[in-house]
């Protein structure tokens, strides 16, 4: 089968023949329909040698859908040609945090070996995709899996961290979204869906900004040095209930801080490198800064529950295999609108 694969530190992932695998006991295979990119494979990319610990060669993709197309010995609950979405955060399946389906927050995982795909194990940007257990997939039922793999991420992440500061969400208050691309225009839908509050979105360029406007956003300001003065100005003051940072660069952390109300919250979702201080006087009196990931599988399930009801959906651009290369380069360029998606069997 073919795959894109990151193969050598420092250069750009690449196309290559490699062997179709076969699921072993407990395991599926699915026929890979669509699989999205994000900002956090560059991230992983771009670590120097001493830093890199996801191996090599690594078929990248933790946004993954398929067909299943055969199953392992003893697995049961799902039967071949079923359409479903990948659960991506692999943890023990046993723990505590496993049990109640939060495996994002498996402490045992990475001392196990066990790794999502894309991140560690196999990803999804390939013609094949082994699942290592049944538990890890959700259906998709008549959800389309090319509009809808990159809630995986996109979704979910957002949904996780938007979840989590629910109770500061009341009628009245304000949440900033900073960074409006794959996760933070899903983000301000669901701000939309489930709360009363108004919604600012900050990001870098008026296309951006006409994105968030368009899928609901109240305000769309430019991010810069004056961003968190102007969001006390439109708050009176106070500054914001809630802050979501979907980049997590130094200059954006920054606004976050600088914009949180008393009693708020900052969620730091972005991996951009960037890191808040905190302590008395540099932080709101009662403020939390919170750096969330990924989220549990039940809450994976309420998204696509959300999609299915039309509340929600992802802005995509899709590539076929051979141009997931240049994807990649769109990518780092800032020049995809919403979430890219690869759709390795055409």
């Amino acid at each position: 089968m073919r795959a894109l694969q990151y193969v050598e530190i420092g250069s750009p992932p690449r196309v290559v023949e490699v062997e179709t695998p076969e699921p072993a006991a407990g395991q599926v295979r699915l026929k890979v329909t669509a699989a999205g990119l994000c900002h956090s494979d560059e991230f992983v990319m771009s670590l120097p040698e001493e830093a890199y610990t996801f191996g090599l060669p690594l078929t990248l993709g933790h946004e993954g859908a398929g067909i299943v197309d055969a199953l392992g010995d003893g697995v049961t609950g799902v039967a071949v040609g079923d359409s479903v979405a990948v659960y991506g955060p692999w943890g023990c399946g046993v723990c505590h945090a496993c049990a109640r389906g939060a495996e994002n927050c498996c402490p045992y995982a990475a001392d196990l070996g066990i790794a999502p795909p894309g991140l560690g194990a196999p990803g999804a940007i390939a013609e094949y995709l082994i699942v290592d257990d049944v538990r890890h997939l959700v259906p998709l039922g008549d959800l389309d899996p090319v509009r809808n793999v990159s809630l995986t991420d996109a979704g979910l992440t957002p949904y996780h961290a938007i979840r989590t500061v629910m109770p500061h969400l009341v009628a009245g208050s304000t949440a900033v979204v900073i960074g409006t691309g794959g996760l933070g225009h899903v983000g301000i839908q669901i701000l939309r869906a489930l709360t009363g509050a108004r919604v600012i979105a900050l990001d870098v360029n008026d296309e951006k900004l006409a994105l968030a406007k368009e899928v609901g956003a109240h305000e769309a300001l430019l991010s810069d040095a004056d961003a968190a003065g102007k969001i006390k100005e439109l708050t009176g003051g106070l500054g914001a209930e809630v802050v979501l940072d979907f980049v997590g660069a130094a200059p954006t952390i920054a606004t976050a801080m600088g914009s949180v109300a008393m009693e708020g919250a900052v969620e730091i979702v972005g991996i951009g490198g960037g890191t808040a201080t905190v302590g008395f006087g540099a932080t709101p009196y009662d403020a939390a800064v919170r750096v969330p990931y990924w989220g549990s599988r039940s809450e994976l399930i309420e998204v696509l529950d959300m999609a299915h009801r039309g509340q929600i959906h992802v802005e995509i651009e899709t590539f076929s295999l051979d141009e997931a290369p240049t994807a990649y380069e769109r990518l780092h360029a800032g020049d995809i609108r919403g979430r890219a998606v690869v759709l390795p069997n055409g």
